[in-house]
């Protein structure tokens, strides 16, 4: 019987796969066509056209400002030299200036930026709320009283401020995971539990304010605000090693984490282990806010505020980890370009700039979850 004229058994149509479970061929030999098409991906994630453009336009973006920002200042470097400065070609007061005085801080800004960024992207995704953030959760706060503990009681120059930017963070996460845990832990504990522990290690914040000599006191509230000035290499180094491995980690995880978007249940049968999953991607997030909150401070915001633009300008249903770091860096290196021409003669902190930014931007995201009455 020709396959083209053939009748259809009553009750539907005919089988769309072959005897042995394959795809059925079509009249000219070809494997039918499935009825979703197959999207191209990488690490697990669909590749949306947008999303590839907006993170092009973004990283053009934030080297655009980072230029700008080593072009500027009491010396003006023409933005032509910029460049070739960066790899020690030119003038030398030129090179010295771009690469011995400015960069440091620009490149300083770009990685706290990321590192915050893609911290609030991972969070915000592992407990489905936007409003989630090592701002508010306690992550920041633990790598904070350890930082100023270590400056008031004079064992910081002893342990490093990286060291203990990054055990205060992974106490503090600790403390926030061993309390919210029942039978599991879920996003919803942790937020709460997060901002108890955040209160309270603020308080032990202002306690040792209070016991702290003038010139320690001067040193851990210029620090607190968040800020990036006179930062040299020895911010640069630690901050880049570790953002250099630990937004790898976050991309790698970004399968894991897509699937505990969908709730722990559904999670669970995709075949992802989602306590595990959880701890390992709350740990990437520690590591990455610990380590900025060492090199600049808490710096306000941004790894709330970020990966929220970066999930509207990609339009998903979630913070994408690259853009949100992009997003970031832009972000921090924008405001640092602002707070140091802001004013004349006045070098403000970069976290008033991004405190303001993130403030109103935090009103918003209240006033639409209430519009759609999911804000209590």
């Amino acid at each position: 019987m020709n396959p083209a004229t053939a009748v259809p058994p009553r009750g539907g149509a005919p089988s769309p796969t072959a005897g042995d479970g394959g795809p059925r061929p079509d009249i000219a030999g070809k494997p039918a066509r499935s009825g979703r098409a197959l999207r191209p991906s990488l690490l697990g994630l669909p590749l949306r056209p947008r999303l590839i453009v907006m993170c092009a336009v973004l990283a053009v973006a934030a080297f655009a400002v980072f230029c700008l920002g080593l072009a500027l200042g009491d010396y003006p470097v023409p933005l032509v030299d910029v460049v070739p400065a960066l790899w020690r070609s030119g003038a030398r007061g030129t090179v010295f200036i771009v690469h011995e005085v400015r960069l440091p801080r620009a490149l300083t800004g770009v990685l706290v930026g990321a590192a915050f960024a893609t911290s609030g992207a991972v969070l915000q995704a592992i407990t489905r709320n936007p409003l989630a953030s090592p701002d508010m959760v306690g992550i920041n706060a633990g790598a904070t009283t350890a930082v100023v503990a270590g400056i008031v009681l004079g064992f910081g120059d002893t342990l490093g401020t990286p060291t203990l930017g990054l055990a205060g963070g992974l106490l503090g996460a600790l403390a926030v995971y061993l309390l919210a845990w029942r039978r599991g832990s879920t996003g919803f504990r942790i937020v709460l539990v997060g901002i108890g522990v955040s209160w309270m290690c603020t308080s032990a914040t202002d306690y040792l304010l209070t016991r702290a000599k003038m010139h320690q006191a001067q040193e851990a509230v210029g620090w607190l605000v968040g800020n990036l000035n006179g930062r040299g290499w020895e911010a640069v180094r630690p901050l880049g090693i570790a953002v250099a491995v630990l937004l790898p980690a976050a991309l790698l995880l970004a399968g894991w984490n897509r699937n505990l978007q969908l709730g722990d249940d559904v999670a669970r049968g995709l075949g992802t282990p989602v306590q595990l999953a959880r701890g390992l991607l709350l740990l990437v997030s520690v590591a990455l806010v610990s380590f900025a909150t060492a090199a600049a401070g808490p710096v306000l915001f941004v790894s709330l505020a970020a990966p929220q633009i970066a999930q509207r300008l990609a339009r998903l249903s979630a913070p994408p980890v690259l853009l949100s770091a992009l997003t970031g860096a832009l972000l921090v290196s924008g405001s640092d370009l602002l707070a140091r021409h802001l004013l004349p003669d006045l070098d403000l902190p970069v976290g008033v700039v991004t405190g303001a930014i993130g403030a109103g931007f935090l009103l918003r995201l209240l006033i639409r979850s209430n519009r759609a009455g999911s804000g209590g």
